[in-house]
């Protein structure tokens, strides 16, 4: 796990380096919108009663990910306001 922690950050930290306190600001306050979470929390409901089809499985994958990727860009921009000087 600690190699992925390490590759994770490698590829994150240029991301990173890349906000501004304006943008961070915007990328913190990321949220789907409410037909969005319907459809994802049907789709994990769905998952946890492993009645998924495969092109459900396939679009709540992809959900999962990109919302794996939003936090990790979420994490950075936290970092960024939260160091004194930069909010």
């Amino acid at each position: 796990m600690a190699a992925n922690s390490s590759v994770i950050d490698r590829l994150m930290d240029p991301v990173g380096r890349c906000l501004t306190p304006d943008v961070a600001k915007r990328i913190v306050s990321l949220r789907a919108d409410s037909d969005l979470q319907s459809r994802v929390q049907a789709l994990a409901d769905k998952a946890n009663a492993g009645t998924l089809s495969d092109e459900e499985r396939s679009e709540y994958e992809q959900y999962v990910n990109f919302s794996q990727f939003v936090t990790l860009l979420q994490i950075k921009a936290r970092d960024l306001l939260d160091r004194p000087g930069d909010a």
